[in-house]
């Protein structure tokens, strides 16, 4: 798993840089095509050291999608339906994830090597459904200067950009509290709070299906509102909060899943909407892809760190003590949105 993580984190810069270069179009479907081929790959392989390599090269390989897919939305929609652009997507993310899960686990259940299978027609399938669907966009057209769009803020280059690089490294404060829901939250819901694994698999299920109930009406009503920082800062306040809500006593078990799960999906659906908007505003044609990579890199690499540490801490100091320490990581990086806002003074009210 942390070779994985380490292909992502490589793959997400790759692919933004890929992106810029050649056209998001080619690099979607590249990514997808080849990704299928290479899970095909993975499931022949039976030795630890051949596993390891492929499974590096497949993550790098997949990973090329999303700051490409990133450009792409962003190329397809206008600065005034963007957010709800982006919202979209993560709509079918999370209606692919409830799907994926359940014929996850039932093909394991069948077969191990069905998931090989599966996983790569599927990556396959959404290539030539590409092909099919969207006209080609060639890199000239990537990069036809908007209409009516609104002054781009950055500098045009990721790396120099000190208000973008101050943004990613909030990110990473929210982003390392937030995986904690899929990597230690399942195993105190099991461990402590004595839930069985159908009531776990209730419990984490309603973060996909709030969010595709609510998350298209909340980004309706509150985008052009509120500034985006402040929208990120009240996400990361209501996520601290939703581990707070893990420290009551653990006989109230079910209520405090249920608790603890409905804060963080409101605390998602107020904040990581605006995320991809606030960025994209930073950016030009020419830059998108790079500042999509950068930004999709911070998010792999919270998932390498989230994992890791937030398992550390609870088998160093306890559960209880990992939950403080993830509340005063979203506190910081709230008060970090704030001051980010009150220093620039950008609204990025589209």
């Amino acid at each position: 798993m942390a070779i994985y993580g380490l292909g992502s984190v490589s793959g997400a810069l790759i692919g933004g840089k890929l992106s810029d270069a050649f056209g998001f179009y080619k690099i979607q479907f590249l990514s997808l095509f080849c990704g299928g081929l290479l899970f095909l790959l993975l499931g022949q392989m039976e030795d630890y050291t051949s596993i390891c390599i492929c499974t590096f090269i497949l993550a790098m390989v997949n990973e090329t999608f999303r700051p490409a897919n990133s450009t792409a939305i962003a190329y397809y929609s206008t600065p005034q339906n963007r957010t709800q652009a982006y919202s979209l997507v993560r709509l079918a993310v999370n209606l692919g994830w409830g799907i994926g899960s359940a014929l996850g686990g039932f093909l394991a259940s069948v077969n191990y090597s069905l998931l090989f299978w599966v996983d790569g027609a599927t990556n396959i399938s959404a290539s030539i459904l590409l092909l099919i669907i969207l006209p080609v966009v060639s890199l000239k057209q990537q990069h036809i200067p908007e209409q009516a769009v609104a002054k781009v803020s950055g500098t045009g280059v990721p790396y120099r950009d000190k208000v973008f690089l101050y943004f990613l490294f909030l990110q990473l404060l929210f982003a390392i509290s937030f995986f904690q829901l899929f990597t230690t939250i399942p195993v105190y819901f099991k461990d402590v709070l004595s839930l069985t694994e159908f009531w776990i698999g209730v419990v984490m299920s309603l973060n996909g299906v709030l969010i595709a109930i609510f998350e298209m009406v909340i980004v309706f009503k509150l985008e052009g509102r509120k500034p985006y920082l402040i929208l990120m800062g009240y996400g990361s306040i209501l996520m601290g909060v939703s581990f707070l809500l893990l420290t009551l006593p653990a006989a109230w078990g079910l209520l405090i899943a249920m608790g603890c799960m409905l804060v963080i999906t409101v605390a998602e659906m107020v904040s990581m909407p605006f995320m991809n908007s606030y960025y994209i505003a930073r950016t030009n044609q020419l830059s998108r892809g790079s500042y999509a990579g950068m930004y999709t890199m911070t998010w792999s690499l919270a998932q390498v760190i989230g994992s890791s540490t937030g398992a550390f801490i609870a088998a160093t100091i306890g559960f209880e003590g990992l939950w403080f320490s993830v509340c005063s990581i979203c506190v910081v990086a709230a008060v970090g949105y704030f001051l980010l806002h009150k220093k620039t003074l950008d609204p990025v009210l589209h």
